[in-house]
């Protein structure tokens, strides 16, 4: 990738060529496409071919802009294009985004209401608004320009994308997560998908108004999370798991130290004293690679209150559970599952893949001692994200764990709108953890918020 002046008489900027020239992602164009080229498609090729990869990144997006710009300009006018001012400004803004940041995604990474990014190759890319997916306008080149974006992504965090290394899992500045799959693994092209990082913290009064949760079923939540209750919330991916647990975690004492452990860092907690730890992958060579569970066993030795661990995936299940017994009460984690006793099995098989020779009625009683509640949370087709079950661990029968609902939402129908009514049952059954709960003088009110008899009103 050599380093290429600028041509264009006046103008002294340089900029990023990270598009690669050779890469082999797709058919190459024919020249029927070629005919088909528009202006800007003719002013952005010459641009491309008379840039270097030097101080663009170093440059301060105004200034950029403004001499971008003007080469626009001098390109229409010596190639006596159709294009006028306003076009010529959108597609200076648009080799900006190519040059120092990520291309045609930056409108949808800007956009608040856009939680989601799904690119399917050059041509189909979604955003999820409010809950649900929708095609937008938005398009890259081809498959060239798409690779461009990817390997930018990957070269920010030192690594790379092509077709030996053809998977990536990064983060970007922001902390969105992002994942990358190209050809040949992919066969429409290169795939990009985005979780956006969102800095806005929902505490439970706004999961009441989003009809998330229902009052009595938010304060039965924070009450567990403040009497340290442990914890398992369980969902599919993109329904809610995260910003529950954010929210529940809101109860924390500020004087106890937290430790949390994630593959990316997504939790917000507002304590003062939370040590936030990161998996690291294996570098080119396959080395260096730090896990979960690498950190869970690390974690017990820098005497936390509390861990939460942001998902149980895999050996670290093991981990986990042991710490939940040897005094870390109030730790909290995620799981994907469909169902809390789904995600029971599913902690119970994640504990057998850390090797270790334990009969299964061994470790279905270690995970009845280690836990305490179970949380099902769903994205409904509606779009909304609402807690469908809480359950407690109560015990095992002969080889069976027990769970016992204390609140379940039933589906009721549909407004106009589309969107669907229900409501938060509640069991009344008196939970096992109750004593815990008089520890702090809440057993009541959590008595009161399950609609069990003793609570008061």
């Amino acid at each position: 990738m050599g380093l290429r002046p600028l041509r264009a008489a006046g103008a002294s900027v340089t900029a990023i060529d990270t598009a690669p020239r050779t890469a082999a992602v797709g058919p190459a164009e024919t020249a029927a496409q070629r005919s088909l080229r528009t202006p800007k498609d003719v002013i952005y090729d010459e641009i491309l071919a008379r840039i270097e990869p030097a101080s663009a990144v170093r440059m301060a997006r105004p200034e950029l802009t403004a001499r971008v710009e003007r080469l626009v300009a001098e390109i229409a006018d010596q190639r006596r294009l159709l294009i006028n001012q306003q076009e010529q400004r959108e597609l200076a803004g648009a080799m900006v985004d190519d040059m120092i940041a990520l291309g045609p995604l930056e409108s949808l990474l800007r956009d608040d209401t856009v939680s989601d990014i799904l690119v399917n190759g050059p041509r189909q890319i979604y955003a999820e608004r409010r809950g649900k997916l929708v095609l937008t306008e938005v398009h890259f080149r081809n498959n060239l320009h798409v690779l461009h974006v990817a390997q930018r992504i990957a070269s920010s965090i030192g690594r790379r994308v092509d077709e030996s290394s053809p998977m990536l899992d990064a983060r970007l500045a922001d902390g969105s997560r992002v994942n990358v799959i190209i050809p040949p693994l992919s066969l429409k092209g290169p795939c990009i998908s985005i979780r956006k990082f969102t800095r806005s913290f929902l505490d439970f009064s706004k999961l009441i108004a989003f009809k998330s949760v229902s009052p009595e079923l938010a304060q039965a939540l924070e009450i567990a999370s403040q009497c340290r209750l442990n914890i398992l919330i369980s969902g599919g991916t993109g329904s809610g798991k995260t910003t529950l647990l954010n929210a529940m975690s809101s109860l924390i004492e500020p004087g106890e130290r937290v430790v949390t452990i994630e593959d990316t860092a997504e939790l917000q907690l507002q304590q003062p004293h939370v040590v936030p730890l990161e998996t690291r992958p294996p570098n080119v060579e396959g080395k260096g690679q730090v896990t979960q569970r690498d950190l869970v066993r690390n974690a017990l030795r820098m005497r936390p209150d509390r861990i939460i661990v942001g998902e149980v995936r895999g050996g670290e299940a093991f981990d986990m559970m042991q710490a939940m017994n040897t005094g870390h009460n109030g730790s909290m984690s995620t799981v994907h599952a469909n169902s809390t006793r789904d995600a029971l099995s599913r902690v119970e098989n994640m504990v057998m893949m850390a090797n270790v020779s334990l009969p299964s009625r061994a470790i279905r009683g270690q995970i009845v001692s280690a836990l305490d509640l179970v949380v099902q949370i769903e994205r409904m087709r509606d779009g909304t994200r609402r807690v469908t079950e809480v359950s407690e661990v109560v015990g095992m029968e002969q080889e069976i764990i027990t769970l016992s609902n204390l609140f379940t939402f039933k589906y009721e129908g549909h407004n106009p709108d589309g969107t669907l009514t229900g409501s938060f049952e509640r069991s009344g059954v008196r939970p096992r953890f109750l004593p815990r709960l008089e520890n702090y003088g809440l057993a009541s009110a959590f008595m009161k918020a399950i609609g069990a008899k003793g609570g008061e009103g």
